[in-house]
C-alpha cells in the first residue's frame, strides 16, 4: 500500500501459546497488507494452535522457533531478531509469557529476544477473566508497564473458556491501530537531548540515618522512558529507588539533591529537562563521621539548611537553559493553585501538578492524575497510568518542539 505510515517498517511478531493465536494471522495479513514487513517467532505452546508453515505462508518470511538453532545462533540469531526489528509485538501475550517478561526470565528464543531487544515492545494480552484479574497478573503488568512497555487490551466479552469478562485479545484491528501509533510517534524526537529527574532525594544526618520521602520514582522513569521511545537521548538523574533502568536511557544514580544538581548540570546543554523528582527542600547543615548517640531524655536537634533549587537552577536564562523546563508539583491542597505560583516562582515552562495526598495513592501507585500548567492556562488530563502519561507527556513535548537540523 503506497503511501502508508508503515510502509517498510519491520515488526517482529510474538505469538504465543493461547487461542487467540488464531487472530495473529489476521494481524499479519493486516500489517503486510499496509507494507511492513513481519517477521514471527512462535513459542512451543504457540505451535498447538498455529503453525510455523501458516505463519510464514502470510509473513512472507522465515519463522523462528528454536532458541538453539545452529545456523541461526552460529550469527548470534535471538540478538539480531531483537535489533532488526522497529517494534516488538506479543499478540497474544497470555499470563504466562507476560509473568516470564516481567521476571526477566530468559528460557526460550521469545523470552531472550524480549529481554536482548532495545527496541519498543507492545503486548496485547489474552487469558481467562480470572487470570487476568488476579494480583499476581496485577502485579506483572505494573511491572512491564514500568519497563516501558505499551498494552493494548485486552477486551471484555465472550471468552473461549465460555465465561464473561476481560480478558478477550483485542481484536487484530485494534492491534494494527496501536502498532501505528507506536511507530507514528517513533522518532519523534530524534536528535533531541533530554534530561529527566526521577526518585527521591536522601539528605544524610548521619553516617546511618537519613531525610527522604516516599517517591517511587515510577512517573519519572516513565517520562524517561516514553522519551526515549520516542527516539530523545535520555539522561535520567535519579535518586535511590527499586526501579531498573528504562531501556535506552542512562541512568545516573545520586542520593542527595547537591549530587543531583551535579548531576543534571553535568547533562547539559539538553533541549528538554523535566523535573519529575520529589527533590527534598531542607538538608542537615552539618554530618559528622559517626553516629549520633541517643541521650537519655534529650532529643537531638537538627540544623537545617536549605537545598539547591533544581528545577528553578535548569530554568534560569542562560545560554545553557533548555529549551523546554518542565517541573512537577506534588500538593496535598490546592493543587492547581499552589502549582500556577509555583510556575512562575520557577521560571519554567511548564508544570505538571498532581495530587500526592494518601487518599489518592499516587506514591507507589501505579496510577496518577495530571493537571498541566503552562502560560496559557490549565489543560486537565484524566487519570490513567503512569506509563500512559509519560507516552502523553512525551507526544506534547515533540509537538511544542522545533525539530531539530539533521
Amino acid at each position: 500500500m503506497t503511501g502508508s505510515p508503515l510502509d517498510g517498517r519491520r515488526i517482529l511478531l510474538v505469538i504465543s501459546g493461547g487461542i487467540a493465536a488464531y487472530k495473529a494471522l489476521i494481524l499479519i495479513r493486516r500489517l503486510r497488507d499496509a507494507g511492513a514487513g513481519v517477521r514471527a517467532v512462535l513459542t512451543r505452546a504457540a505451535e498447538h494452535f498455529v503453525t510455523p508453515l501458516s505463519v510464514a505462508a502470510l509473513s512472507e518470511d522465515k519463522v523462528y522457533t528454536d532458541l538453539f538453532s545452529l545456523t541461526d545462533e552460529s550469527e548470534m540469531g535471538h540478538i539480531r531478531l531483537s535489533r532488526e526489528a522497529d517494534l516488538v509485538v506479543v499478540a497474544p501475550a497470555t499470563a504466562d509469557i507476560m509473568a516470564r517478561m516481567a521476571g526477566g526470565r530468559a528460557d526460550d528464543l521469545a523470552t531472550t529476544l524480549l529481554l536482548a531487544t532495545d527496541k519498543p515492545v507492545l503486548i496485547a494480552p489474552a487469558m481467562n477473566v480470572r487470570m487476568w484479574e488476579h494480583p499476581a497478573t496485577r502485579r506483572n503488568l505494573a511491572i512491564l508497564q514500568g519497563d516501558g512497555i505499551q498494552v493494548v487490551g485486552p477486551e471484555a466479552g465472550d471468552l473461549a473458556c465460555g465465561e464473561v469478562g476481560a480478558g478477550r485479545m483485542a481484536e487484530p484491528e485494534t492491534i494494527f491501530a496501536a502498532i501505528a501509533d507506536a511507530l507514528a510517534h517513533q522518532g519523534a524526537l530524534a536528535g533531541v537531548r533530554a534530561l529527566v529527574t526521577s526518585g527521591p532525594t536522601v539528605e544524610a544526618i548521619d553516617p546511618v540515618r537519613f531525610i527522604a520521602n516516599r517517591s517511587s520514582g515510577k512517573q519519572g522513569h516513565a517520562v524517561a522512558a516514553a522519551l526515549a521511545r520516542a527516539g530523545a537521548t535520555v539522561t535520567l538523574v535519579s535518586g535511590p529507588t527499586q526501579l531498573p533502568a528504562p531501556p535506552g536511557v542512562t541512568l545516573v544514580a545520586i542520593e542527595s539533591a547537591r549530587e543531583m544538581l551535579a548531576a543534571c548540570q553535568s547533562a547539559l546543554p539538553a533541549e528538554v529537562a523535566v523535573c519529575a523528582a520529589a527533590v527534598a527542600d531542607w538538608r542537615v547543615a552539618s554530618t559528622g563521621a559517626q553516629k549520633l548517640k541517643k541521650a537519655k531524655g534529650a532529643a537531638p536537634t537538627l540544623d537545617l539548611t536549605e537545598n539547591p533549587d533544581i528545577l528553578a537552577t535548569l530554568a534560569a536564562p542562560g545560554p545553557r537553559r533548555p529549551r523546554l523546563v518542565i517541573g512537577f508539583a506534588a500538593e496535598t491542597e490546592n493543587v492547581v493553585e499552589y502549582a500556577q505560583a509555583k510556575r512562575l516562582a520557577k521560571g519554567c515552562d511548564w508544570i505538571l501538578a498532581n495530587d500526592v495526598s494518601p487518599a489518592s495513592g499516587v506514591f507507589g501507585g501505579e496510577h496518577n492524575r495530571i493537571h498541566v500548567i503552562t502560560a496559557s492556562g490549565v489543560e486537565d488530563w484524566p487519570a490513567m497510568t503512569k506509563a500512559e502519561i509519560g507516552t502523553r507527556l512525551a507526544t506534547r513535548i515533540a509537538a511544542a518542539l522545533p525539530r531539530p537540523a539533521r
